[in-house]
């Protein structure tokens, strides 16, 4: 017989997939939103751009195969599994993507994932959305603790984390395996009572 955990969940099962995803704003005029089928092309384009093929897993090389994933980011958000935003001015195609994967309710943690097209790029953009959705995590959904986890070798993200308030906690050696080998990562993290 397994008994229950003496140590209550950090945040109920159900409380995400209880509520819709929302949209957030961000300043200048952008919003974080649910993805939408129509924003296919964007990740497409997103996974041709050589940077964000360095730094994110899944690239997705046909409309077909992007809208899938669209579709498995909307089935995870009622898994409760992970929490998927379009960076975009409203009413236009998405310019970005940036959210929480890893999910773990009871524990009540995350790891942000996020990258920009070029030309979103260099405006504090992906620095404004990591904090508008660390806000959110921890003061809407109720997560304790969150993770900013980047290659060594890619200091623009180590500079987002920085600006965002993300505390760094060390290096992770060989922590994941990009395409050309395994690659240190550098941990930040944002709890719960962080100024």
């Amino acid at each position: 017989m397994i008994s229950e955990s003496p140590v209550p969940a950090v945040v109920p099962t159900g409380r995400m997939a209880g509520m819709e995803q929302p949209v957030l704003g961000l300043p200048g005029g952008l919003e974080l939103r649910p993805w939408r089928l129509s924003d296919a092309d964007v990740l497409v384009t997103a996974g041709r751009d050589p940077a964000i093929h360095r730094w994110n897993r899944l690239p997705e090389e046909t409309p077909e195969g992007a809208r899938r994933r669209i579709e498995r980011m909307h089935e995870r958000w009622r898994a409760e599994r992970s929490a998927i935003w379009a960076v975009a001015r409203p009413g236009r195609e998405a310019m970005g993507l940036i959210g929480w994967g890893d999910i773990d309710l009871a524990g009540g943690s995350a790891e942000i994932v996020y990258w920009l097209l070029p030309a979103a790029r260099g405006g504090g953009v992906a620095v404004e959305a990591t904090k508008r959705l660390g806000e959110w995590a921890l003061n809407d959904l109720g997560l304790h603790r969150l993770r900013l986890c980047h290659s060594v070798a890619n200091p623009a993200s180590c500079r987002v984390a920085d600006k965002a308030g993300y505390s760094f906690e060390g290096t992770m050696r060989s922590a994941l395996l990009h395409a050309d080998g395994w690659h240190d990562q550098h941990l930040h993290a944002l709890v719960q009572g962080d100024a």
